[in-house]
């Protein structure tokens, strides 16, 4: 079995809906959730005119390689309405894999751990939710560890 963190985002529609519909598609497609963290309310990330987004971050385990969780993400994502016009752009959802096990992998299409999630609170703050003590494999530290690190200083609040 293989232990993967998935980071959930929306900042368009019923972002709260989006979320949890989202999660029981990937609880249903991609492997079985055993944890997820509280949803915040967080400031777009990399730009500055978009509306708040809601995230939240799961721990799944699935029989899945890392390429075969991607696509089945990427397939849900589209069965929501996901356009990809521009970078960092508005999102109905947006499913990041943050770790696969411990996985380093550097493809193409495929970078994990997520190469910013070190530098983002909005990610950082729902890992420790669920996640405080894991290792992050390329750093050799704690992920409340990275928290107390970053220099993010963006908008991020528990969403009720």
């Amino acid at each position: 079995m293989n232990e993967v963190f998935l980071q959930l985002g929306s900042n368009l529609g019923d972002r709260k809906a989006m979320i949890i519909n989202s999660i029981i598609e990937i609880n249903s497609r991609v492997g079985k959730v055993i944890n997820k963290s509280k949803i915040y309310e967080t400031a777009p990330w990399g730009v500055n005119n978009q509306s708040n987004y809601l995230n939240q971050v799961i721990k799944i385990i699935t029989y899945y390689s890392s390429d075969m969780v991607l696509k089945k993400v990427l397939e849900i994502e589209n069965i929501f309405g996901r356009k990809r016009l521009k970078k960092w752009g508005d999102r109905i959802i947006d499913i990041d894999i943050l770790f696969y096990n411990n996985d380093l992998i550097n493809k193409f299409n495929l970078c994990v751990p997520h190469k910013h999630l070190h530098e983002r609170k909005f990610v950082l703050i729902p890992l420790c939710d669920i996640a405080s003590d894991y290792i992050h494999p390329k750093f050799d530290m704690k992920v409340s560890s990275l928290l107390v690190k970053c220099k993010d200083q963006s908008y991020v609040a528990e969403y009720s």
